[in-house]
């Protein structure tokens, strides 16, 4: 807990640590600089242009921004939580809980998960407490699912975070124009942070930073003139001494005294410090602020594909249940449940993808299981960070209880954990929006083939023998035939 103390002093929150939406550097630095403005020596490799030259500059960056924070900040729920909360531990666990759901991720679709969250575990001694099923059944929906799982390992510690918002401002201040994920800028972004955070107020400056970066110092059409700090920001100053040149040139105009400040060519020229603008990609005129921050060009997601069964039997009471099966501990959707799923290889085609699945699907049936039971049912996309997911998606109805075939219970103690779940239960446990994807689909399909007087409305001109032939949207929905009056006028769904 001391350290949860000494990061609510120092406004501190902690790092992103997710393997599927990395957006700001992962290393976490220790505050080797004071708080009184002085930075660590520049290294041979680095110009002292992109710095900050005096502690009189920095303090008045600072005031500017927390001027502008406190007459234009946004009502947020974590933000209320931090001013009214006064004990310093769980005023930095609501502000570091907000960050982690944040990343990657929109204010208004982090505050609903945000509430219910605070609501089940208003204090880091209640989340070290949770276990991991909890928490991906909060997280369920919100992406990027290895965040949930290390705030809940991380609820014994805590250190320090420079978000994309962050990184942008900075960058653009300082002109820092080399890859802003290297190993050469993050150092020197967190560096830059460290000896700007006001030790009165760190957590509100930090948040102001953020708030700066999200409203104002925006990727795209940044609103410069409304930006409070403005007059230290070299990128800007850049911008207006080319436009001040080209009026020179044009109408005679004077030079400001912004145009006698070292510009950025001046550092650029020995061609050896490694925050500037590399050569290959050097200042766009165009872009003007926004040539700032720049990044590595993104990989293009691999595709795979992956078949899985929706594996259905009756229950003790008659009602329909599901097979799921959870995922391992580590890697892309770490723990949580999916129905039972293959990879696979290139170049498949159905017949192939088929047995491969109905071998696979025989052990958890625990009864032979003839191929023509095996139903296809579509397709259903889905885009992770890296991954661009094709699920083809297949359904199986079980002739009896799997749990009194010869077999089943041996063969079961040596796969994962899995368990047979209702609708109801389905949609409440901690399963990906991309099986949701495929729950839907299914669902649909069955809707469709039972016709009316059985729960589902047929729809005017369905063809039962056709059903899982139709194309499949991306959002895991089939496209409806035909639109009802209702259904026409319906504002669309949110996401």
């Amino acid at each position: 807990m001391s350290k949860l103390r000494a990061a609510a002093r120092s406004g501190r929150g902690l790092q992103q640590g997710a393997g599927e939406g990395r957006k700001s550097p992962r290393r976490c630095r220790k505050n080797v600089s004071s708080h009184k403005g002085m930075l660590p020596p520049v290294s041979a490799q680095q110009s002292a242009y992109h710095l900050f030259s005096h502690p009189a500059e920095i303090e008045a960056f600072r005031k500017n921004l927390l001027a502008w924070y406190d007459k234009c900040k946004r009502d947020l729920p974590w933000r209320k939580l931090a001013a009214s909360e006064s004990d310093a531990n769980r005023r930095a666990y609501a502000v570091w809980v907000s960050e982690i759901m944040l990343q990657q991720t929109q204010v208004a679709t982090v505050i609903d998960y945000y509430n219910r969250w605070m609501q089940k575990w208003p204090t880091l001694q209640a989340l070290a407490k949770a276990s991991l099923e909890e928490v991906n059944e909060l997280w369920a929906g919100l992406g990027y699912y290895s965040r949930g799982k290390r705030l809940q390992e991380a609820a014994q510690k805590a250190t320090g975070v420079v978000d994309g918002n962050v990184i942008r401002v900075l960058c653009r201040v300082r002109c820092i124009g080399a890859d802003s994920s290297s190993p050469a800028v993050a150092d020197r972004l967190w560096d830059l942070a460290n000896a700007l955070v006001d030790p009165a107020r760190p957590g509100d400056f930090n948040q102001a930073m953020m708030e700066l970066g999200a409203t104002v110092c925006t990727p795209r059409a940044p609103l410069c003139m409304e930006c409070p700090v403005k007059q230290h920001c070299k990128a800007r100053c850049r911008v207006e001494k080319e436009l001040e040149f080209a009026s020179r040139r044009l109408l005679g105009k004077a030079a400001s005294s912004c145009s006698q400040a070292p510009d950025i060519e001046e550092c650029a020229a020995t061609g050896s410090c490694s925050l500037c603008l590399p050569a290959s990609e050097p200042w766009d005129s165009s872009l003007g602020v926004a040539n700032f921050p720049r990044r590595a060009a993104k990989k293009q997601p691999r595709a795979e594909r992956t078949a899985t069964c929706v594996l259905e039997r009756r229950g003790p009471r008659g009602q329909p249940e599901y097979l799921i099966v959870q995922r391992p501990s580590s890697g892309l959707l770490a723990g949580l449940w999916e129905f039972p799923s293959l990879a696979l290889g290139p170049g498949l085609k159905e017949k192939q993808q088929r047995e491969a699945l109905l071998a696979h699907v025989q052990a958890w049936a625990g009864e032979a299981v003839a191929r023509g039971r095996l139903r296809h049912v579509g397709e259903v996309s889905h885009v992770f960070s890296h991954i661009h997911q094709t699920y083809v998606v297949y359904s199986l109805l079980l002739g009896r209880d799997p749990e009194t075939a010869s077999g089943w219970r041996d063969e079961m103690l040596e796969r994962p954990a899995f368990r047979w779940v209702t609708q109801a239960e389905f949609q409440k446990s901690a399963v990906s929006t991309a099986m949701k994807k495929v729950w839907k689909v299914c669902e649909r399909q069955n809707c469709e083939g039972r016709g009316s007087g059985q729960g589902c409305k047929r729809k005017r001109g369905a063809d039962p023998s056709r059903a899982g032939q139709r194309k499949v949207e991306a959002d895991g929905s089939l496209p409806p035939r035909q639109l009802s009056l209702d259904a026409f006028l319906k504002a669309p769904a949110g996401e």
